[in-house]
């Protein structure tokens, strides 16, 4: 099968790969869906949509953006590819399997990545809710200093607990919660995932550990990544009263 590649005939627009990973198990999202047959949550559908298609589109849309990238699991290759061809040929997506760990999992995206692009953003497909706001606000402020990522302020009480009781209240000062998209200069990411030494739970850690610095743009805590059930009824509604919604 062929695809296409998108072009923009802003060349200066265009400098942003996407990668959306997608190639997790969805443990906790099936243990909650009670006497029902399992799906992952990336395919779970929000008003009869997907919600790896949801965040893929945030970013097909935009002009900024030449290559679109997901990387699914090895054990839905062949049905993806099937089940959404129609899809996968309209937005130009490039589809990739994934690897035994996450960092695995972008790895193998890393290696499809056009060598024109200047910027790669990693967001989780799993997060249908980000706003086309925050996504302009983490790629211009990637431009200024080479690596963003959205993040919010940790507001609620958090408690360390060790076999079911409190052993201490954490001091939340100076504590966020890290979001998607984060985004790189081309050169940092790929050189941090060249000296990868460790199994980061997301892409920043992995630049940090690098010796490079991030900045964090603050977001809004709407950019829920769904991880439950009752996550997908919160998304709709998000979705519902956001600006820049695709809700058809």
């Amino acid at each position: 099968m062929v695809f296409l590649e998108k072009t923009n005939d802003k060349k200066e627009s265009a400098v942003f790969s996407v990668i959306l990973a997608a190639a997790g198990k969805s443990q906790r999202f099936i243990e909650t869906k009670a006497n029902k047959p399992a799906v992952k949550k990336i395919f779970a559908s929000i008003r009869r949509k997907p919600v790896w298609l949801y965040s893929a589109e945030k970013f097909y849309r935009r002009e900024d953006v030449v290559q679109l990238i997901i990387v699914v699991s090895p054990d839905d290759l062949a049905w993806f590819f099937r089940f959404y061809a129609e899809e996968i040929n309209r937005m130009f997506l490039l589809v990739v399997a994934g690897g035994k760990e996450r960092a695995d999992s972008i790895r193998n995206a890393l290696a499809v990545v056009r060598s024109d692009v200047d910027f790669i953003a990693v967001h989780d497909a799993a997060r249908p809710c980000v706003s086309k706001l925050e996504i302009d606000a983490v790629f211009r402020q990637a431009r200024i200093d080479g690596a963003a990522m959205l993040a919010t302020p940790i507001v609620g009480t958090i408690k360390r607990v060790y076999d079911g009781q409190i052993v201490e209240t954490v001091n939340r000062e100076n504590l966020w919660e890290a979001q998607t998209p984060q985004v790189f200069r081309r050169d940092i990411l790929l050189n941090a995932y060249e000296h990868q030494n460790t199994h980061p739970t997301d892409d920043a850690q992995l630049v940090e550990n690098a010796g490079y610095a991030v900045s964090v743009v603050p977001a809004d805590r709407s950019n829920i990544k769904i991880t439950t059930q009752t996550d997908l009824t919160l998304a709709e509604t998000i979705l519902l009263h956001q600006n820049d919604s695709i809700l058809n």
